[in-house]
């Protein structure tokens, strides 16, 4: 199986390079085999990925923008979705990719079955925890609304970017 990254070797976007370079940059530190797809300089790539990218997934411009993710023709996603496995440490499996021995998907899946073999814990226990769990300082509180108020501060800038990116693309096919 080759992993696909259908990206944009000649983008004027900073915001568009620097995806691609995270992206290429973290296959490449993992040793994991991939393929880089340039659709700047080939009108095939190009209409292969926007031909493929689900459409629940193109933006509402339906011009999918690099870099996108493939599995060979499994669609695996993009920037932000890979962006996230990352930071769940879940990126073989959105990858479709066997995790190696001894990386840290591999000792969740190990965990997971684990927890899931185990025979019901005595019903007082679950209660305590439940209890701790439900206190939460006030300071914890804060760090979860300050996250929130940056998420979305994140969130404008991208649809800024976006908002480039989508007149970059138009200006490249009309040239």
């Amino acid at each position: 199986m080759v992993i696909k990254v259908f990206v944009a070797t000649s983008s004027g976007s900073t915001a568009i390079k620097k995806k691609q370079q995270e992206v290429v940059g973290f296959l490449e530190a993992n040793k994991i085999d991939f393929q880089q797809m340039d659709i700047a300089g080939d009108e095939d790539n190009r209409k292969w990925m926007r031909e493929n990218v689900p459409g629940e997934k193109k933006p509402q411009n339906g011009i999918p923008l690099p870099p996108q993710i493939f599995n060979e023709e499994r669609y695996c996603g993009d920037f932000e979705s890979f962006f996230s496995a990352k930071e769940e440490n879940i990126i073989y499996s959105f990858l479709g990719l066997a995790p190696p021995p001894g990386t840290k998907e591999t000792e969740k899946c190990d965990a997971t079955d684990e927890t899931e073999a185990k025979p019901e814990e005595d019903k007082t226990d679950e209660g305590a925890h439940e209890e701790v769990q439900s206190t939460q300082s006030p300071s914890e509180g804060q760090e979860e609304s300050k996250e929130e108020h940056e998420a979305t501060g994140e969130e404008d800038e991208e649809k800024q970017e976006e908002g480039e990116e989508k007149e970059e693309v138009e200006e490249q096919e009309e040239s």
